[in-house]
């Protein structure tokens, strides 16, 4: 992000509102490798080609937020790949982490990671390293740690329905295996910090805690968020949910998170309601039936319907109810910052 960029967010959270409205984006390898004329596996094993599609969006739209901002990453492969995983990789596919939990008993074996040495993330590292300057030479500064949350990370090692059912079967193998995750996430995210002294922000994104009732969100993923976004003084902590939204949405502030993306089968307003009027939202247009399949006007029309009722447009940031997914045309994004 640029320092304007940077500091338009601040004044968003803050409750400055701003006519045009603010448009970002969560961009990354679902859309910008094709957008951009690269492989998927191209974007992953070539700096130059991820740099040179991150340089291409922001040249495209400069006015738009993207967020977090040539994001040094490598699909779902990139947290799990520190504990081990074996990770599968294709031409034009987002690579795939296998599981290594095959029973609850496997827990007891798994050890925290070192984000110094361990698994992709010292690429991750490099690959911001070795361009930091070529990003600040086009106006834009690192801004925000990135990890995936606690949840999200042990359902790739474990599988998504086999953690669900152990969270009601055995209850403290999963505390044991989601503390140990998280001690890796708070170490992971002020690694990314003390590497980048211009980090501001905090970016968490699981989806997992879309799938849990209110009573299981409060036992078994707010305790665990709420350390990883306090683990760095920071005036942005970024939550990313886009399934299930609705039952976060009162512990947001709890969690210490002031900033929002969620499900855009959640209105504006419905999240308003729920989350209070402290947290900025961001979205909420439906990102693949409108945004990447949707026709200019049909984008237009979206845009409408999301703003219309609201009263109030502070602390609103437009974008799609989740990251930008694959396909999404320059034409329709051009017409969401019209309508903006």
């Amino acid at each position: 992000m640029t320092n304007e960029q940077w500091e338009k967010l601040l004044a968003v959270i803050d409750g400055e509102v701003f006519d045009p409205l603010p448009v970002g984006f969560i961009i990354d390898s679902p859309w910008l490798p094709d957008w951009a004329g690269i492989s998927t596996l191209d974007y992953y094993s070539s700096d130059t080609k991820w740099l040179d599609a991150n340089l291409k969006a922001i040249q495209t739209f400069p006015d738009v937020m993207f967020l977090p901002g040539f994001w040094s990453e490598f699909g779902m492969c990139t947290e799990p790949s520190a504990f081990g995983t074996k990770c599968r990789w294709a031409e034009r596919e987002l690579p795939y982490a296998d599981k290594i939990i095959a029973a609850v008993s496997d827990i007891a074996g798994i050890e925290t990671p070192n984000p110094k040495t361990d698994g992709l993330l010292p690429f991750v590292i490099r690959r911001l390293e070795l361009h930091q300057s070529r990003i600040q030479e086009a106006g834009h500064q690192i801004r925000f740690a990135v990890a995936r949350g606690p949840l999200n990370i042990a359902t790739f090692l474990m599988g998504t329905t086999e953690f669900l059912m152990a969270l009601r079967t055995d209850p403290e193998p999963i505390e044991k295996l989601l503390t140990l995750i998280t001690d890796f996430t708070v170490d992971w995210l002020a690694y990314q910090k003390a590497c980048f002294p211009s980090i501001e922000g905090v970016f968490i994104l699981d989806d997992i805690v879309g799938f849990l009732g209110e009573a299981d969100f409060q036992a078994t993923a707010l305790p665990y968020l709420k350390r990883a976004f306090g683990c760095l003084d920071v005036p942005v902590r970024f939550f990313h949910n886009d399934a299930q939204g609705l039952v976060c949405a009162g512990f947001l502030q709890e969690m210490g998170v002031n900033f929002f993306n969620f499900s855009f089968e959640h209105s504006l307003a419905e999240m308003r309601e729920r989350a209070g009027d402290t947290v900025t939202l961001l979205g909420n247009i439906p990102p693949r039936d409108v945004l990447a399949q949707g026709t200019p006007e049909e984008v237009t029309a979206s845009v409408k319907a999301a703003l219309e009722p609201l009263d109030d447009t502070r602390r609103i940031i437009l974008s799609c109810g989740g990251g930008m997914p694959p396909e999404v045309p320059t034409a329709n994004i051009e017409a969401l910052l019209r309508s903006a």
